[in-house]
């Protein structure tokens, strides 16, 4: 019994454990089987390669999947608790890492959701120490919920226009020149708008490009709308987090809004921002 409890420990710290050696080769031994396993699936999606070589590919990629269940198993057995590994984030990703491969066998198609598993390259970020980092997109998603309402109201604005540039468009140049529905219209205003212009309905008559041009000229000019929302919240809240923290020279604490020095010691309470 001591010896099994012995083992599942030993296993723990491989599994588990990225901090000590043998658990940082373990997670960089799986990160490359993941990459093998990628590679894999994207041969197989080349029609010449698939042709010569399905089965042996195939082959190939069931040993991965045996991998990971294997894996999948171990985690279950040597996890302390079980059931919370089974539900937490890493804990469902190792799973759609199992299911994909589990489906090709009923689904002819269902091979190609085995690039799901790009998924567990999160891992990257336990095995080189990148942890810390992504607290940063705590910023991100502050400045997101800051700007919601602003982009909501941009979004209402921008399917308004589409809406009556495409009408005017229908009503302008008509089925004859590609121009078959509203949707149709709708549809030419976006890719217009968004100075994408895949080419293929064009507008032929004066009047229709002069609406054209009205469009393209909106479109640059809005472009930077959101991006300028997002920024002034993504700024506001990295400056916010600033003022939460103490002074570094004096520990006050609970600065006014806006202040960029310490009101007790005049010392700068945050480095500008680049």
């Amino acid at each position: 019994m001591q010896n099994s409890n012995n083992w599942r420990d030993r296993l723990y710290v491989i599994i588990f454990q990225t901090d000590t050696v043998a658990g940082r080769r373990f997670d960089s031994t799986l990160l490359l089987i993941i990459l093998a396993s990628l590679v894999i699936v994207m041969l197989d999606s080349i029609d010449s390669v698939h042709k010569n070589y399905a089965a042996l590919l195939a082959g190939i990629e069931w040993g991965f999947t045996f991998v990971f269940i294997v894996e999948y198993g171990l985690r279950l057995y040597c996890s302390p608790k079980p059931l919370r590994y089974a539900f937490s984030f890493y804990g469902l990703v190792d799973l759609l890492a199992i299911v994909p491969g589990i489906l090709a066998l009923y689904y002819s198609d269902g091979q190609y959701l085995l690039i799901i598993r790009i998924i567990r390259m999160l891992r990257i970020f336990r095995v080189l120490k990148l942890s810390p980092y992504l607290t940063q997109a705590n910023y991100l998603m502050a400045a997101l919920r800051g700007s919601k309402q602003k982009i909501i109201v941009f979004l209402v604005s921008v399917s308004t226009l589409v809406t009556v540039f495409g009408t005017l468009m229908y009503v302008i140049e008509g089925p004859q020149n590609g121009f078959t529905s509203i949707p149709k219209g709708i549809y030419w205003a976006i890719v217009t708008l968004t100075t994408v212009g895949f080419g293929d309905i064009v507008p032929k008559t004066a009047l229709g490009q002069v609406v054209s041009s009205l469009v393209m000229i909106t479109g640059y000019s809005i472009i930077a709308v959101p991006t300028g929302i997002f920024t002034a919240e993504l700024a506001t809240a990295m400056r916010g987090d600033q003022l939460q923290r103490d002074c570094p020279v004096c520990s006050k604490n609970h600065h006014e809004h806006g202040a960029a020095f310490c009101s007790r010691c005049g010392n700068a309470l945050f480095k500008k921002l680049e």
